[in-house]
């Protein structure tokens, strides 16, 4: 590592010095060290958006325009003025420099809702589970030419903080909570959107196939019967409508579950009497609540497995479905197979997930700046802090549930910006983290101190205006996007009651 925290210095280590191998890209990342968004500029002039989050190459800043209705795409520009002083860097800004347009330059302005559809922008759907009508847009952020769209009529597809949805490199998967369907659908070089298989009420692509031919064999067979059977109408009475019967058929996913579960049981006991008591205590006792479970929530796990989360009809359309119980499985699409099988509270799990936490952060093989994300299985500092809150938690089940409440993750909720990096940097994580949601805001800047001595204080980021907020009573929230490679970042501070919102520019002057 550098000898020196000066960044000349730096330079002329890395010119002379080899580093050791597999340690180049870390040792490149210690430069941010030297290279902090320190300047701000403090309620900025800029178009009255939602500003949502970089890409994963930094190419493109994607907003939304207040009504949802418009995809607004920005290509990040640095900062260019001319000054005639001598010491230009002592000197405040032109005003000219003080717009978003001396950061920002819009690409391309498109409408993809009508006048009677909304763009879900990560916040929760009002109403009730059934919605006339949603619309997956397949769009090119170079030119935003749409180029395929998949819709969903008369469905619910949880879109709050895209919890239905996970992207995983050309895969693409959509959980239908209404119909119970997980679509896999895959994204073509050609740009269009094409239908791998739809998991659910059938596994294998010909299960649906074999049951038609199946029930019409049975029906040709009911028809036959029922030709030799005399009927007495005036003994029988008049002959009545009958009543459509439900599919007495559990899902095919729910079989799958349901299987497993009784294979687990029965080799938990070599004695057969006591394989049959296990049975009935951990299997028939919960059947009705094994079969009445739902799936919540899927992410992929890689391009063959599918970590599918399980919980009651209330916790699926709940706010906070923390406090209802849950159930992780693991699906291999290939074998239509459950092959592992947890509760919320399990220690197995926890286990796993302390020490492989990577694993369910699946990166994308074409974004190399999201495998530097800070976890508990890569970062001593991160592994630190989460053995220092399972220390403090008064119940281990109580803080492993609230551990497991955050699995399966949310794609792309990550930001890779080398300033969440906590090999580099230390923050409060209450404040400002990596995670992509919005945070109760405050009037002291954010702090990011050098993890390695002499620890110093490099750079602050304070959202609002720079007088602070005057009105204590009104409760405002912040958000932070973090550019993935250069010192660049948005705070975007907004109150409850839709009033214009406060954006600084954090950059490096």
């Amino acid at each position: 590592m550098f000898r020196s925290n000066n960044l000349t210095a730096r330079i002329f280590e890395r010119q002379i010095r080899t580093p050791s191998p597999g340690t180049t890209i870390h040792r490149a990342r210690r430069f941010y060290e030297n290279i902090v968004p320190g300047s701000t500029i403090y309620d900025v002039e800029c178009p009255d958006h939602s500003f949502r989050k970089f890409t994963e190459d930094g190419k493109y800043l994607i907003s939304f325009s207040r009504n949802h209705q418009d995809l607004i795409v920005y290509r990040p520009t640095w900062l260019t003025f001319s000054c005639k002083q001598e010491d230009c860097y002592a000197q405040d800004l032109p005003p000219k420099a003080k717009k978003f347009e001396s950061f920002f330059t819009q690409i391309y302005s498109v409408p993809l809702a009508s006048a009677s559809e909304l763009i879900s922008t990560g916040g929760a759907i009002q109403g009730v589970p059934s919605i006339e009508k949603i619309t997956f847009h397949l769009l090119r952020l170079e030119d935003g030419v749409v180029l395929d769209e998949r819709v969903f009529c008369n469905d619910y597809i949880n879109l709050a903080h895209s919890m239905g949805v996970f992207l995983y490199d050309d895969l693409l998967a959509i959980v239908s909570l209404r119909y119970q369907h997980i679509h896999i659908l895959q994204i073509r070089d050609s740009g269009t959107l094409v239908d791998v298989r739809a998991i659910g009420d059938f596994c294998r692509e010909d299960d649906q196939l074999f049951l038609n031919s199946s029930s019409q064999g049975m029906s040709s067979i009911e028809k036959s019967v029922s030709q030799h059977i005399p009927v007495n109408n005036a003994a029988n009475g008049p002959l009545l409508e009958q009543v459509p019967q439900e599919n007495p058929f559990l899902s095919g996913i729910k079989q799958r579950l349901l299987s497993f579960i009784v294979r687990e049981i029965r080799n938990e006991e070599e004695d057969e009497t006591m394989r049959i008591q296990s049975l009935k205590k951990k299997f028939y006792f919960h059947f009705q609540d094994y079969v009445d479970l739902i799936i919540w929530k899927v992410q992929f796990l890689d391009r063959h497995h599918l970590l599918i989360k399980f919980g009651s009809v209330d916790g699926a359309v709940s706010r906070n479905a923390d406090n209802h119980p849950a159930f992780f499985a693991v699906y291999n699409m290939e074998s239509t197979e459950i092959i592992a099988f947890y509760q919320m509270s399990s220690d197995k799990l926890y286990l796993l997930f302390e020490q492989f936490c990577d694993h369910f952060h699946v990166a994308s093989k074409n974004s190399p700046y999201m495998n530097f994300i800070s976890s508990h299985s890569n970062n001593i500092h991160a592994l630190e802090q989460l053995r220092s809150s399972k220390n403090k938690a008064t119940s281990f089940s109580l803080f492993v549930k609230k551990v497991m409440a955050s699995l399966p993750f949310n794609c792309q909720s990550q930001s890779p910006s080398p300033y969440f990096d906590q090999s580099l940097f230390r923050f409060d994580e209450k404040l400002i983290s990596a995670a992509d949601r919005h945070r109760q805001s405050t009037d002291h800047p954010i702090k990011f101190i050098l993890r390695r001595p002499p620890h110093t204080l490099k750079f602050k980021i304070k959202p609002g205006p720079e007088a602070g907020i005057t009105d204590c009573r009104t409760r405002r929230i912040s958000s932070f996007l973090f550019h993935p490679i250069l010192p660049l970042a948005l705070s975007v501070q907004q109150s409850l009651f839709l009033q214009p919102a406060f954006v600084n520019i954090h950059f490096r002057k």
